[in-house]
């Protein structure tokens, strides 16, 4: 279909524009607004559908986190998009890039109280995207979305907004190009340089490595950094990538979230190198210091995390913004070229304690028992907080991307996301079993985004869903004890069926236990199988910390 005038329309030349962004998967939930986008859909693209828009944004996500390509969404208006907020929010704190766009009522109603318009739409999903706009013409919305993209794919990455009256799609717009644009490059040479000699005189300097490194590739850099230097390695607090191999000698451990915990890990260091992290994200308030004269060093890709570290407790000595793989590898060259003092101290040892079975089974034993039964090649998506340091002690993650979590904080993301990174992994090729990813989620947050399931079992996608039920929001439990509250109601609940849920949702392979004999035999059927599937693991509700 073309104009009168036999020019194409806004939804031809947007199609063509997805095409050559590498971009025809996508992901959404329709409404009525929606159907002069969705009309006449090519042959050539997928439409991902996802039963809430807020399992639409955590599915882009995590495939996004999979492919390193924007994604694209379309959701209904208003309403739907409100749907989705908080999966919006999270990908703006992953630094997810995709675009997000949505549908708005016909332009010739828009001046009216119009059923489903959203007034102010670009405003709607502000703060927490990096471009929002309603384009003033139809004929801009080809153009709208191309600026979308560059934005959400430019350092630091993240969701933008592009809002769409429903009658633009069928009016007349011109074909646009692509242009070429440079990543960004490594920091400034001559600072990376005076970083290389302070960090080679050191004899006794620890790296904090943090999300960044997995976002943007700078896992191998670090890597061979830390062992030049023979220097410790921590996690940043509230990591949501690996940061670094969990089962190296090098590895020592994660920084909490409470200022005091993660200071004493730190405080006898004369040189501290953070890398692609804040300086740094707490959760509770407290005093954070190291002993006085310490040297803090700071790399990320965003200015933004820079300027808070320098007027905050930490106080970095050097900080640099630039490319994380690039800079770091200038250091290492840097460093080859001269001689290198390396750490005099031991790495602090990183005890393991084995988990017994016990009557009652922990979550601690059931990543511990599943740890054992699956190569490093899986991808672990994670949404269990209050069983977070269980899972960091027994579920050492030894690759870039092997982890994922979502750094927000907020519910609802896990389920999707692992849903989106395992369509990724089936669009790789990838082996079911070998490079299967397995979804950790609390039974709290599966209730979040619990439709995810079903686009499991329609794409078939290879994810196994383990469920560690304690009957509530076990993470609230913690941090009530943590922080003294007593009596909190709204934290305990029973009488949810994960296995049935699932089957309701067309998840055909289900197993619910309770013992560490069944355990082994669902993790052995679960993990092999060519489909997805569920196993709801009843773990003791008096066990899990949040930190």
């Amino acid at each position: 279909m073309t104009t009168q005038n036999n020019q194409p329309t806004v939804r031809q030349v947007v199609h063509k524009l997805l095409r050559d962004l590498n971009m025809t998967t996508v992901f959404g939930n329709p409404g009525s607004t929606e159907l002069d986008f969705l009309t006449d859909w090519p042959e050539d693209f997928r439409y991902v559908l996802a039963l809430q828009e807020a399992s639409a944004i955590g599915m882009a996500d995590g495939y996004t986190r999979a492919t390193g390509n924007a994604s694209y969404i379309n959701l209904h208006s208003a309403a739907g998009l409100g749907n989705a907020l908080g999966n919006i929010f999270t990908a703006y704190k992953n630094q997810t890039p995709m675009v997000v766009t949505a549908g708005q009522q016909a332009r010739s109603l828009l001046l009216d109280e119009a059923y489903l318009a959203a007034d102010q739409a670009d405003a709607f999903p502000r703060p927490y995207v990096k471009y929002s706009v309603q384009p003033a013409r139809a004929a801009d919305v080809p153009k709208a979305i191309l600026q979308a993209y560059l934005i959400a794919m430019a350092e630091p990455k993240g969701p933008t907004f592009v809002s769409i009256p429903s009658d633009d799609w069928n009016q007349p717009a011109e074909y646009i190009q692509v242009p070429q644009v440079q990543p960004q490059g490594a920091a400034d040479e001559s600072a990376l340089a005076d970083i290389a000699d302070k960090l080679a005189k050191s004899t006794n300097t620890a790296i904090v490595a943090g999300s960044e490194l997995g976002v943007y590739n700078g896992f191998d850099e670090v890597v061979a950094l830390a062992e030049t230097l023979k220097a410790p390695v921590y996690a940043a607090p509230v990591s949501h990538e690996c940061v670094f191999p969990e089962s190296h000698p090098q590895f020592a451990g994660f920084l909490s979230a409470i200022p005091s915990d993660a200071a004493k890990k730190l405080q006898d260091y004369d040189l501290v190198l953070i890398v692609g992290a804040p300086a740094f994200t707490f959760h509770v308030p407290g005093e954070f210091s190291l002993k006085q004269g310490t040297q803090v060093i700071q790399l990320s890709v965003a200015n933004h995390a820079l300027a808070i570290s320098s007027v905050a407790a930490v106080q970095p000595t050097i900080s640099l913004s630039g490319d994380l793989a690039k800079s770091v590898a200038k250091i290492n060259q840097h460093l080859a070229a001269q001689s290198v003092a390396t750490n005099a101290k031991a790495v602090p040892t990183l005890v393991r304690n084995p988990v017994e079975k016990g009557e009652t089974l922990s979550a601690a034993y059931a990543v511990q028992l599943l740890r054992s039964m699956v190569p490093d090649t899986v991808t672990l998506v994670e949404e269990a907080p209050s069983h977070r340091p269980a899972i960091q002690s027994h579920f050492p993650v030894n690759r870039n991307r092997g982890f994922m979590t979502m750094a927000s904080g907020g519910l609802g993301y896990g389920l999707p996301a692992a849903v989106g990174v395992a369509l990724a992994a089936k669009d790789a090729g990838k082996d079911k079993a070998t490079e299967r990813v397995i979804a950790v989620i609390g039974d709290g947050s599966m209730m979040y985004s619990i439709q995810a399931l079903w686009t499991a079992a329609d794409l078939d996608v290879p994810l196994t869903v383990i469920v560690l039920n304690n009957s509530g929001y076990g993470a609230m439990r913690s941090f009530s004890k943590l922080l003294g509250y007593n009596n909190v109601p709204g934290i305990s609940f029973t009488g949810l069926d994960y296995v049935k849920i699932a089957a309701g949702h067309g998840m055909s392979e289900g197993y619910q236990v309770d013992n560490a004999d069944d355990l082994q035999k669902a993790f052995e059927q679960a993990l092999q199988s060519e489909h997805s599937n569920l196993i709801e693991i009843i773990v003791d509700p008096n066990q899990g910390d949040i930190y």
